[in-house]
């Protein structure tokens, strides 16, 4: 399965490095476009950037829960799940496109990234550990690869109660996250939770109350880690292992990196950690969390269109 990558450009880094702006500004240059995202609430953020920009009359919103369709709109902004299997848009842009290897919802992102086209340009945004996989099934893709705008350090094991103001901290299930913040409201004054089983409104409000300052502290899942452009100075990470619709299991080094990463805005640094009952990290993985040195992503996952249920990987390697 060797698809052509003339006309496509990836757009590959560690966060922090403006994919997402960039592909915005790149999309109101266009007539028409559909971006997609990897998360609601991001989908919901870039909504609302490019509406500043264009006027509501020719923004739609399409994601699994809300769906804001003017008539005469000339750009999208999708959930990958929501985005069109075929567009006449002049521009696509697909964010995220690591997620290509998640079991989950890989396979949809793989369509999307072999298969859906701008008429004029094709974005593919992501980490830097795509290039391989993408060069191999795209020959002749244009591969741009952006720095980190601002450095990430390690600080540490801290108790939850002693986290710094302007801190995410992760964890993996909604019992965790509730008890976390519980414990922050009880001990600092408040929190603000971001869940993905939240109603959009809801969600909306939290990452709100957290972003206008009246709380200094958020607790979320992983989906933080997916974009959410958010004023978060530390990250601690409360669990580190998730269940991934197979098994429990330790998150790769790539995942921490991916998650910490929201920590810093723009030029200013960032730091990250853990807390509560989890072990510091030892300095191999600092090392490659704070340089953004992951290993490539070798597998992609794929669904046949002959069937509604098997899944095939497609490799990097012959």
């Amino acid at each position: 399965m060797v698809l052509s990558g003339r006309g496509v450009t990836a757009v590959l880094g560690p966060t922090n490095t403006g994919k997402t702006h960039y592909a915005i500004e790149r999309m109101v240059a266009h007539g028409t476009g559909v971006i997609g995202l990897p998360l609601r609430l991001l989908a919901r953020e870039v909504y609302t950037r490019v509406v500043e920009k264009v006027g509501v009359a020719n923004v739609a919103l399409v994601t699994g829960e809300e769906k804001i369709t003017p008539p005469n709109a000339r750009f999208s902004v999708c959930t990958v799940e929501a985005m069109p299997r075929d567009t006449r848009a002049s521009f696509v842009a697909i964010d995220e496109v690591q997620l290509a290897g998640d079991l989950e919802r890989g396979h949809i992102f793989t369509d999307r990234i072999l298969h859906l086209r701008g008429r004029d340009e094709t974005l593919l945004l992501g980490a830097g550990t795509m290039r391989p996989i993408l060069e191999k099934l795209l020959p002749g893709i244009t591969v741009i690869e952006r720095p980190r705008l601002s450095q990430l350090f390690y600080a540490g094991q801290k108790k939850i109660t002693r986290l710094p103001q302007r801190s995410a901290i992760v964890a993996f299930s909604a019992d965790e996250v509730y008890a976390i913040a519980e414990l922050i409201r009880r001990q600092r004054g408040g929190a603000a939770v971001v869940l993905g089983a939240l109603s959009p409104r809801t969600r909306n409000a939290q990452v709100g109350l957290y972003q206008s300052g009246d709380v200094e502290y958020l607790v979320a899942t992983d989906a933080i880690g997916m974009g959410l452009n958010l004023d978060v100075d530390h990250v601690a990470f409360a669990q580190d292992r998730k269940f991934d619709g197979y098994q429990f299991r330790n998150l790769n080094p790539a995942e921490l990196g991916q998650i910490a990463g929201r920590a810093g805005r723009h030029v200013r640094d960032g730091t990250f950690g853990v807390t509560g009952q989890v072990a510091p990290f030892d300095d191999e993985l600092v090392e490659r969390i704070e340089s953004h040195e992951f290993d490539a992503v070798k597998v992609l996952q794929w669904r046949s269109k002959r069937s509604t249920i098997r899944r095939s990987p497609i490799c990097a390697q012959p």
